[in-house]
């Protein structure tokens, strides 16, 4: 971890002990690695802005975008450490403190968000949620729909050959660098701050992601095609520390928990509303959009990824699936 991150998080953590007094304002930053134009971090101002007219100024948000405090797993660290710090981030790298979580980050495994929310309706949810707070992580929100992923490179990727040997950047975690091996691809984990540059050295030749996030980093001036493989549907979470939670004043922690909820909602709004908003600005900057995708091959080839992960609980997929169904 850089120095940066450091001093960053002996600065956070500072406030992990203390009591709160009723006439000084509880701070709590919340983190992202994304741009200012994008749904998740509207729906961040408008859950701080929620909380802070909901208990009259004794909460203040603040929310730092584009990796101002760090990457997401750097992040993802320090609240678990103790900082009183909130992230944006997903079930894919929560799996690093609880393994079975990881799967509401495989391909192909949901269609929508109304699949999604049986889920997290689930007996089998609510438990993962508690061994992620003996881990040491409380989730405030966990409903946000982030959109469909999708490839933009230089060429139509239309089936999993057209993959094959492709350097394509791929967030750190484990299922998505296991799915995009399974295609046949070269997965590179690359910070999301230092992506266009990437592609613009020809570092990697691909990268994935929803079109909003695309996007708002103008990779649209470096890659040319974008494939709509859809081969995850991305929610996020907005994890903090368990502890420092439980030493907020109870009503405090139901806002929280309310307004979480709230801006999930807002979040799936804004991005349902703008993704084909913003495939008509991709078009627009001339970049070609592949809809004849071979999607039963992208769903063949990656179906064996679920089976890569020994410390899963037996049977999780088949379990997930059901909930589903």
């Amino acid at each position: 971890m850089k120095r940066r991150q450091f001093n960053t998080l002996a600065a956070l953590s500072a406030t992990v002990g203390t009591v709160f007094a009723a006439d000084e304002p509880i701070k709590i930053r919340l983190a992202h690695s994304l741009s200012t134009t994008e749904p998740a971090h509207l729906a961040a101002e408008y859950f701080a802005k929620n909380v802070a007219e909901r208990t009259k100024g004794r909460v203040v948000i603040n929310v730092f975008p584009g990796e101002q405090l760090g990457s997401g797993k750097e992040i993802n660290e320090m609240i678990r450490q103790g900082a009183n710090v909130m992230n944006i981030t997903d079930h894919g790298y929560l799996s690093d403190f609880v393994p079975d979580i990881g799967i509401l980050a495989g391909p192909y495994l949901v269609k929508d968000a109304s699949e999604f929310n049986k889920i997290l309706a689930s007996a089998w949810y609510k438990g993962v949620e508690t061994q992620l707070e003996k881990s040491g992580l409380k989730l405030v929100m966990n409903n946000g729909f982030f959109g469909q992923r999708h490839v933009l490179a230089n060429k139509t990727v239309s089936k999993p050959e057209d993959m094959n040997g492709m350097t394509i950047r791929v967030p750190p975690n484990p299922m998505w660098i296991e799915t995009f091996k399974a295609i046949g691809a070269r997965p590179a984990t690359i910070q999301w701050s230092e992506v266009y540059s990437a592609l613009e050295q020809n570092v990697v030749e691909a990268v994935e992601a929803p079109v909003g996030s695309l996007f708002g980093s103008k990779l649209q001036e470096v890659r040319k095609v974008l494939s709509l493989t859809g081969h995850f549907t991305s929610f996020t979470t907005w994890p903090i520390n368990a502890a420092f939670f439980n030493r907020l004043p109870k009503d405090v922690q139901d806002i929280l928990l309310q307004e979480g909820k709230r801006a999930g909602d807002e979040m799936t709004r804004l991005t349902l509303s703008s993704q084909q908003s913003y495939v008509d600005r991709l078009k627009a900057a001339n970049v070609s959009i592949s809809t004849s995708i071979d999607l039963a091959a992208f769903q063949k080839i990656t179906a064996p990824v679920y089976k890569k992960f020994p410390k899963w609980s037996p049977n999780l997929h088949e379990t997930v699936l059901a909930i589903i169904k």
